[in-house]
């Protein structure tokens, strides 16, 4: 169970300075991409800059309009189209008690499909859909339940996109690169079911890419932070475990990464999520060896932030706050993060702040 934290506690320990403008986006805010659909949350979104704007690339889970006595959800089809699927809800082959998977006649379903979406500003708080820009669903049979929560890295001119490919075949890590967020190239499943949470360094490392991914096994092992490392960003091996659950505290049940590691002077910075066993998220660090982040220097042991503000306690899944996305100016962290599975916020951190949380690993 999350611990709880006291006013006096989280000023020492949530670091974070929330927007006084949130939420800054909210589901109505945007239209769904298709009749029949409705928008049921927005969600995590990858951060980057471009032609002198602020961009975020929003994931947008869309759900089917509902009707009483019947469970309708959506998956693409063959032809990469919404396709409806309709269940009553006296069937005896329907198991229905999660709001985010149902599970048919054996088969594991999400209840939304989320596709990814371009927004962006001048200022970084007020953020508007540009026309020109397509919308990123997903493509084939293994992203028939979409796409989500996509990372965005840039390494030169060339912007890595790491997303959660979700199918019934599992959840995997896919992989697109753009340099003019007109044309991508595909390159498919990067790391294979089960892994997510895929955040590639935005600079080689001797040579070679690194990239932050979480494996996770429901029989042995758990859900724990990796690193792997690549010659061409593409082909990823090498892998090693470094961040586990810790019974106990707040990150006990399943830690993921957030963004790509920053670079500082102590080492490369990572912001990661925890959750415990009554799927509570928060967010916490850790740091790596700059020369060879396969060590872990140290790691926060209370997080540094606990969702508190009525935004992050109640939406689509409460008790929850979610990054993958920052910019960084000097000192400064501007975070944008999912609220509650449901509403896209924003908070500034110090960086000097954060280190100054580590403890020594």
């Amino acid at each position: 169970m999350l611990r709880i934290i006291n006013e006096s506690e989280k000023s020492r320990t949530d670091l974070a300075q929330r927007f006084p403008e949130n939420p800054l986006l909210l589901p109505k805010d945007l239209a769904p991409s298709a009749g029949g659909l409705q928008i049921i949350s927005l969600l995590n979104p990858g951060v980057f800059r471009y032609g002198g704007k602020i961009w975020l690339l929003v994931r947008v889970a869309e759900g089917a309009v509902q009707k009483e006595g019947v469970l309708f959800f959506p998956a693409l089809n063959a032809t990469g189209n919404t396709e409806i699927i309709e269940v009553p809800l006296n069937d005896p082959d329907l198991i229905a008690i999660d709001a985010r998977v149902i599970s048919y006649k054996g088969l594991d379903y999400l209840t939304t499909i989320s596709h990814l979406r371009l927004l962006s500003s001048d200022d970084g708080v007020h953020f508007t859909e540009p026309g020109d820009y397509a919308h990123i669903f997903g493509q084939g049979y293994l992203e028939r339940f979409g796409i989500e929560d996509c990372r965005v890295s840039q390494i030169g001119d060339t912007y890595y996109l790491t997303y959660t490919a979700a199918s019934d075949s599992g959840v995997g890590v896919g992989l697109q690169t753009t340099k003019d967020w007109q044309h991508f190239e595909n390159a498919g499943m990067i790391l294979p079911p089960h892994n997510k949470d895929c955040a590639i360094f935005e600079e080689t490392i001797n040579g070679k890419y690194y990239c932050l991914h979480r494996p996770s096994s429901k029989e042995i092992g758990g859900n724990y932070i990796w690193l792997a490392e690549s010659s061409d960003g593409r082909q990823w091996g090498n892998h090693q475990c470094l961040i586990k659950t810790r019974p106990g505290l707040w990150d006990s049940a399943r830690v993921g990464a957030g963004a790509a590691p920053i670079r500082t002077g102590r080492g490369w910075l990572a912001i990661y999520h925890g959750a415990n066993t009554e799927h509570q998220y928060c967010l916490g660090a850790f740091l790596m060896d700059l020369d060879n982040p396969s060590k872990i220097i140290s790691r926060t042991v209370e997080p540094i932030m606990v969702p508190t503000e009525p935004y992050e306690l109640s939406g689509f899944f409460g008790h929850v706050v979610f990054t993958n996305g920052h910019l960084i100016d000097g000192d400064r962290l501007t975070m944008y993060y999912g609220a509650a599975d449901e509403f896209v916020c924003g908070a500034h951190f110090s960086i000097s702040a954060i280190l100054e949380q580590l403890v020594s690993y």
